[in-house]
């Protein structure tokens, strides 16, 4: 028993190093290489309401760094003092969404279905952020556009879109 221990533990070591390099060989025979994240300071949050709707708040992040870099999949939208987070839609698993250098990326997020509901919530401000790391931009409702307040209850947001238009039209806008 000992022995096929031995011969097992370093027959699975090497196995595991010889597929690490077979990656690392395939990346860069194809050019392709590993895109850091992105810093939080070389990023710049945008949030502004949709035109028309309070309901609809417009995000973008801008990566101002030399090379192109990766956020999450989605934004982390929190609100005000509540728990909890904008869920994604569509559901989905964890991933990265690559920023060009000098690119932005686009998302848009419904704080509340219907304004009527009973349910909801008031919060003065709406935090962004790029990744879960980071800490993100707060925004007030006044500068949202939302007056002094943003309602708020079954809060959803999209996924990094590349343009405004596949943003409102993944949360179905226009």
């Amino acid at each position: 028993m000992r022995i096929r221990a031995a011969i097992a533990v370093p027959a699975a070591s090497a196995a595991v190093a010889a597929l690490l390099l077979t990656s690392s060989q395939s990346q860069a025979a194809t050019g392709q290489t590993r895109t850091a994240r992105c810093a939080e300071k070389s990023l710049t949050m945008r949030a502004k309401a949709a035109d028309g709707d309070p309901t609809v708040l417009r995000v973008s992040v801008t990566n101002r760094g030399a090379r192109a870099c990766v956020v999450d999949r989605v934004p982390t939208v929190t609100f005000g003092n509540l728990d909890g987070a904008a869920l994604p839609v569509p559901l989905g698993g964890t991933g990265g969404h690559r920023l060009a250098a000098g690119g932005t990326g686009y998302a848009d997020v419904r704080t509340i279905a219907d304004p009527a509901d009973p349910e909801a919530r008031r919060v003065g401000t709406v935090t962004v952020a790029a990744s879960t790391t980071h800490w993100g931009r707060s925004f007030s409702a006044a500068q949202l556009g939302t007056g002094r307040q943003a309602l708020v209850w079954e809060p959803v947001t999209t996924w990094w879109k590349p343009s405004a238009a596949a943003a409102d039209r993944a949360i179905g806008l226009g």
